[in-house]
């Protein structure tokens, strides 16, 4: 650590803020002290202090040699009570979300950067139509339409008796089954916009408090009170209510088009044959209608993203109110008019409009590939050699969240296909009662094996250099205890644990490795599907016998695969329900997913750090004002992600008055490499300039923090490792049980910590009197951030 700035030793009150990282701990834990008082928040996110801290400020006397202690905790934003394990069937919206702030970082390309937006918007919206699509090909096609329509199918299920053509009762009719069957699909969507609005009110709709956040926007020819921010420090970074309002309503309207589109077009269809009592002009009518509708909805999606350089309070609210209920009420009227009584008319086959499968298929395949084209470009703008994949992570990940989607949607098709035929399999025609889900999605499940297969290989070569690298390590690590008599099995252990950490740093070329297959892989399947018009099993009837033989296990196989994967999603969700651990592990996996503002689909999990963040600048900006104290937050894990992300928020005068300590930081080695955009190399060092101190804490054994990789050319240096861990090697008298590797925890546990805060303590000083009145420092443009950002 370099000696300190100033000679003079500060008498003010020292707050040292913690911030627990990924999984969430107890106050009590963080505090070493089972008697803790809620300082400020409520029961989903609040500051605690030790009981006997509580009136610390009034007697400073008392903590000239320790800093005062908060711990900021804010896991209940992610893994609280049980409702929130369905969030696990929104994962392919959580994924699409992540891919928007995957953009590589890019100077002087507004217009690409805006595309690269709108691509990640539409791809979201496809994932939208896709649920909806699914649940109607459960609901109309799979039961009202097929099921229903077939007497050795209804009759063996009694709650579908009423609906049974067999039965001629009123609602025999094909429409007005589908009418009925729409209910499904619509109350789904219904939910979905549901939940979106009430997690809205809960973590988005929470202001900045007001006068913390300068804004730094001079489009009403002022000059702006600040110097220029990084993104992650404009004052609408963490504040996204209009974009998400107008998402949701785009997409719930969406979501009733879709609806709309299943119920109507097999009426309009029967209209148009001849002999029909309906006149056709009224399906004609709605189809024009709904073509209006999707144009709309596709202008809203298109046509704005989001918002940062300002605190955003205007909300487009024709949109917003009459959107949704237009698409609602041309949903109602298709429903009438396909309950029509239309005698004669009987269900065959599957339901027209089965192509909507392949359209969205085709459509995502589209975006994708024009989005790796323009993160290609974005990148060849301004190179970054850390950024993952050469910037076509976003890409990646977005053809992840759509094989989610279809895996998702295809796995509940064929499970409720299979329950629905009994015995038989459907679209085999051997002794099918039902023909089944559309030809696609029996495609895209025999892929799944394929791929499988492929992904053996380098699976087998990454576990091989994983082994090689730990026998490389096993003499560097005798060689750093120094052990007279080294233990083989202690060394080993030691030396695979560091190795396999070292596996994150692989994972941008598996992901690319599946995105690219999955990619290939489904336009076979979709091309396959269509050339054909059968599943696998029949379109190789009259090939070779070890084609045949191939393509039925395939489908075989694959089917089976795609319904048990949804059948652990729905287990998952039950079990975390129930079981409090389950859902703290659960709450994990939100924890890293849902970092990021909803910026690309309203109905992904909300971001806790619309929360969070506000919530620790607002403490450090507040407390500071208020004593004029020196303040270290130390950040743990994704605790330091939020507490970087606060610093940021910060006026420059009380970023100037905070030391940053981190540890278990993945803030480089993750979000440096795939949010390049937002945590580059140049956003870095535009806060390590920016902070009075910053000390980074980092192990080799921990396969989540990492270096923060800034240089000399930024100041004093920043990170200290890797840290000896375990501490011990073997059995000694001070230790007499073996230490454990601790990897990504308890960092607090080596001594290095406590030499680093209070290193940290000493160098912050009190500001002196004339530095009130000195001009602010301007910091540099940023290179490679987004456009009119800053360091």
């Amino acid at each position: 650590m370099p000696p300190p700035t100033q000679a003079t030793q500060s008498t003010g009150p020292a707050l040292e803020l913690l911030v627990h990282g990924v999984g969430g701990t107890t106050p009590q834990e963080m505090l070493v002290d089972p008697r803790t008082v809620r300082v400020t928040g409520d029961a989903t996110a609040a500051i605690y202090r030790r009981s006997g801290d509580i009136d610390a400020e009034q007697h400073p006397e008392r903590y000239r040699d320790r800093p005062i202690p908060e711990a900021y905790c804010w896991s209940n934003l992610t893994s609280g009570n049980g409702s929130r394990a369905l969030w696990l069937l929104l994962l392919p919206f959580m994924v699409i979300n992540l891919a928007h702030w995957m953009r590589p970082a890019a100077t002087g390309r507004p217009r690409t950067v805006r595309l690269y937006g709108a691509l990640v918007r539409l791809v979201a919206l496809s994932l939208t139509v896709l649920l909806t699509a699914a649940a109607c090909e459960v609901a109309l096609d799979l039961t009202a339409w097929q099921c229903a329509g077939v007497a050795a199918c209804s009759d063996q299920r009694s709650w579908l008796g009423f609906l049974s053509a067999a039965q001629g009762g009123w609602w025999s009719q094909p429409g007005r089954r589908l009418a009925l069957a729409a209910l499904v699909p619509t109350a789904l969507v219904g939910l979905l916009w549901y939940l979106s609005n009430r997690t809205w009110s809960a973590y988005e709709s929470q202001r900045p408090l007001t006068g913390t956040v300068p804004d730094d926007d001079d489009s009403a020819g002022t000059a702006p009170a600040e110097p220029l921010r990084p993104a992650l420090g404009r004052p609408g970074f963490w504040f996204g209510r209009r974009l998400v309002a107008r998402l949701r309503a785009a997409h719930t309207a969406a979501g009733f088009l879709t609806v709309t589109a299943s119920v109507a077009g097999a009426a309009a269809r029967h209209d148009r044959a001849a002999g029909s009592s309906v006149p056709a002009v009224y399906g004609r009518v709605i189809e024009a209608l709904l073509v209006v509708g999707m144009l709309v909805v596709l202008w809203v999606v298109c046509r704005r993203g989001r918002s940062e350089r300002r605190l955003d309070n205007r909300l487009d609210r024709a949109v917003i109110t009459y959107l949704p209920g237009a698409a609602l009420t041309l949903l109602v009227l298709a429903s009438v008019h396909a309950a029509w009584s239309r005698p004669g008319w009987a269900s065959a086959g599957t339901l027209p409009g089965d192509i909507t499968f392949r359209v969205v298929t085709l459509a995502q395949g589209a975006f994708v590939v024009a989005l790796a084209a323009v993160a290609w470009r974005l990148y060849r703008r301004s190179p970054e050699p850390r950024t993952v994949m050469r910037g076509l992570g976003g890409p990646s990940v977005a053809m992840l969240a759509c094989a989610l989607g279809g895996v998702m949607t295809g796995g509940v098709a064929q499970r409720v296909a299979d329950w629905l035929d009994g015995p038989g399999s459907p679209g085999m025609g051997r002794s099918a009662v039902i023909d089944g889900p559309p030809v696609l999605l029996s495609w895209q499940a025999s892929v799944i094996p394929v791929l499988l297969v492929l992904l053996l290989l380098p699976g087998v070569a990454l576990g091989v250099r994983t082994y090689l690298a730990a026998r490389r390590l096993e003499p560097l690590v005798d060689a750093e205890y120094e052990e007279r008599r080294p233990d083989s099995a202690r060394t080993k252990q030691i030396a695979r644990t560091r190795a396999t950490a070292a596996l994150t740093d692989s994972a941008p070329g598996i992901v690319g490795l599946v995105s690219g297959a999955t990619l290939l892989l489904g336009a076979g399947a979709v091309g396959g599907a269509w050339a054909s018009g059968q599943v696998p099993g029949l379109a190789m009837d009259g090939s070779s016998p070890f084609v045949e033989s191939v393509a039925e296990a395939a489908q075989s196989t694959g089917s089976w695969m795609i319904g048990f994967g949804f059948l652990v999603f729905v287990a998952c969700g039950r079990r975390a329900y129930r079981d409090a651990s389950a859902r703290r592990t659960i709450g994990i996996l939100w924890d890293v997913g849902t970092f990021w503002p909803r910026a690309a689909h309203p109905f992904a999990p909300p971001c806790y750090a619309e929360r969070a963040v506000p919530d620790l600048a607002s403490r450090m900006s507040g407390w500071t004002a208020r004593t004029r104290g020196r303040l270290v937050i130390s950040g743990h894990s994704q605790g330091s992600v939020l507490a970087a992300s606060a610093v940021w928020q910060l006026p420059a005068g009380t970023r100037r008055r905070v030391a940053l300590l981190t540890y278990g930081s993945p803030i480089e080695r993750l979000y440096g490499r795939w949010f390049p955009a937002y945590f580059g190399p140049a956003q870095l060092h535009g806060l390590h300039r920016s902070v009075h101190c910053w000390r980074n804490l980092w192990r080799a054994t921990d396969p989540i923090g990492g270096e923060i990789r800034l240089g000399e050319e930024s100041g004093p240096e920043v990170d200290r490792g890797p840290l000896k861990d375990p501490l011990v090697y073997g059995r000694t008298a001070e230790h007499p049980l073996p230490e454990p590797v601790l990897g990504h925890s308890d960092y607090q546990a080596d001594p290095v910590f406590a030499q680093e805060r209070a290193a940290l303590l000493e160098r912050l000083t009190p500001l002196l009197p004339q530095q009130a009145d000195e001009p602010r420092q301007e910091l540099r443009e940023v290179p490679g951030g987004p456009p009119g950002t800053a360091g």
